[in-house]
């Protein structure tokens, strides 16, 4: 496996370029820090952020298992040259 296909192989499985898959991911590292902080302050402050960090995260998790990213995630076939089984997230 060359290192350019390192690179491109996962994001391709999701019908995304690099950068495109790149940027995905931050938002959701960004989207998991905020949820973190809120579930922080909870701890200290039980009656602040009661279901904040939560519904962030169901919110996450209903768009990662839409399209392509679901299919992924059961195993089911997929092909990033496949207009049929590609997504855009």
């Amino acid at each position: 496996m060359g290192i350019r296909n390192r690179f491109t192989d996962h994001p391709a499985q999701v019908g995304e370029t690099y950068f495109e898959h790149q940027k995905v991911a931050l938002r959701y590292s960004r989207q998991l820090f905020v949820a973190s902080m809120q579930a922080a302050v909870h701890s200290v402050l039980p009656w602040c952020c009661c279901t904040s960090a939560s519904d962030r995260i169901h919110e996450m998790h209903g768009e990662i298992t839409a399209g392509a990213r679901g299919r992924l995630a059961q195993g089911a076939p997929h092909s990033a040259n496949d207009p049929a089984t590609a997504v855009t997230v």
